[in-house]
């Protein structure tokens, strides 16, 4: 189907202009003012709204295979297409873990029969599988991750040998989780001898402190220099990790990138108390000082990349004490929102926010064809109505496991169209469940 957008504003490359946008065949055809076709076409008034390139989220948990309770790649995709995230990339601590290029091509083919939208999956490494992270296609897969902290299953790498093996073998991006283990598990024994079973929540900031990150970072700073690796450093959480990172060379140029979470930047260690423990998360949310620090970060290119760390569990597992309750949470479908509310309060530019969750995960991973709003490019677009104030709850989340931490938070702007690969997947609150995603691939 063909689809003309009408006087939209267009957020793209630092700029806004008011034109109109012709779909045809899965691509951007055409961008100009008062754009007229022959025959049938789809129009669209978007008289007051912003149309942006589709979000593309570098870091998700979607949970299958194993772990379907929590959430699906047909469900979560449906709800991260309802929030403008067009593409994502998935981690392997599913279970299995996505240790072997077999379970790894598991994944892909059932994306190919459920996701909605455009995906992509790291594979793993372990202690014990080189051999299987060489055979990785870095023409059709996204990066490698290395847990550099605990994570499900056997994907905590702590060898040193190991990790000097990856690093110095690995021929493409590596993505890692920095947190040091010993330093938490020691911060957590001393907790457990200070409280016993009944650690406040207050403390996981403490034990998942500081300098388990900056220590953890900084050992894989370190290995990327020392072997010339593309790293690519996920949820900074602290603002003294931020100076380990360089804003003196172009995005395209860097060899060491970080990203930044929605939830480190919306939320700080005051709300432990209300919010208990649907604001836990790896790395733990920290101060109002490491959350400035991380946005200034962002804003002077020593961040280069907004994400979500979308990771569901069940509202019952949420429900536990410190120490039993999984962290984690969903994110896809309020992240958008969540960053127009930072827009609307002047914290960040709509150009500059659509740079971070837009064009950025683009360049950095090098994605072909997508992540700008250019005449020739795939379809991924997002229609933005930034004044229709809505909010959450129950009936309206469409995550698997039914809740959000923005549940019953009012956010003044809404997605009222998202279009996968020119397909309009989601318009005015209905989904089109029978539109799949594509495969991403990569210009290396």
């Amino acid at each position: 189907m063909r689809y003309l957008i009408k006087g939209a504003t267009i957020v793209n490359e630092g700029k806004q202009e008011v034109k109109d946008l012709l779909i045809e065949d899965g691509l951007i055809a055409k961008i100009g003012s008062n754009i007229s076709v022959d025959g049938s076409v789809n129009e669209i008034n978007a008289d007051g709204l912003f149309l942006i390139p589709g979000i593309i989220d570098d870091q998700v948990h979607f949970r299958e295979p194993g772990l379907t309770h929590k959430g699906e790649l047909f469900t979560e995709s449906r709800a991260a297409v309802a929030g403008g995230i067009t593409s994502y990339m998935e981690m392997p601590n599913t279970v299995p873990n996505a240790l072997t290029q077999e379970l790894l091509q598991d994944k892909y083919n059932r994306a190919a029969e459920v996701s909605l939208a455009n995906y992509s999956f790291f594979m793993g490494a372990s202690n014990d599988n080189m051999d299987e992270v060489l055979k990785t296609d870095e023409k059709n897969v996204c990066g490698i991750k290395i847990f550099m902290g605990s994570s499900t299953g056997n994907m905590l790498v702590d060898n040193e040998l190991t990790l000097d093996g990856i690093f110095s073998e690995c021929p493409m991006l590596i993505a890692t989780h920095c947190e040091d283990e010993a330093t938490i598990r020691a911060n957590t024994a001393q907790a457990i001898e200070q409280f016993g079973g009944e650690i406040p929540m207050e403390q996981h900031p403490l034990i998942r402190s500081v300098e388990a990150c900056y220590k953890s970072s900084s050992k894989a700073i370190e290995l990327a220099k020392k072997h010339n690796t593309r790293l690519h450093i996920l949820h900074i959480s602290t603002e003294k990790e931020t100076h380990l990172f360089d804003n003196s060379v172009p995005l395209a140029q860097k060899r060491i990138t970080a990203e930044a979470c929605i939830h480190h930047l919306t939320f700080n260690d005051s709300m432990y108390e209300t919010k208990g423990t649907l604001l836990k998360w790896n790395p733990a949310v920290k101060t109002e000082a490491d959350r400035k620090g991380i946005f200034q970060a962002l804003l002077d290119d020593r961040i280069d990349i907004i994400a979500t760390d979308h990771a569901p569990h069940t509202w019952d597992e949420k429900q536990n004490t410190y120490l039993k309750a999984p962290s984690g949470g969903p994110l896809v479908q309020h992240a958008l929102p969540a960053m127009m509310e930072h827009v609307k309060n002047g914290a960040i530019t709509i150009e500059r926010m659509v740079e971070k969750m837009c064009h950025a995960p683009a360049i950095c991973f090098q994605m072909e064809n997508r992540g700008f709003i250019r005449e020739g490019y795939a379809a991924d677009l997002v229609l933005v109505n930034p004044k229709n104030n809505w909010t959450v709850s129950k009936e309206n989340i469409l995550y698997k496991c039914g809740w959000s931490i923005f549940d019953g938070t009012t956010f003044s702007s809404s997605i009222t169209h998202t279009f996968v690969n020119g397909n309009l997947a989601y318009a005015n609150g209905k989904l089109n469940d029978s539109i799949l995603g594509q495969r991403l691939t990569f210009n290396r």
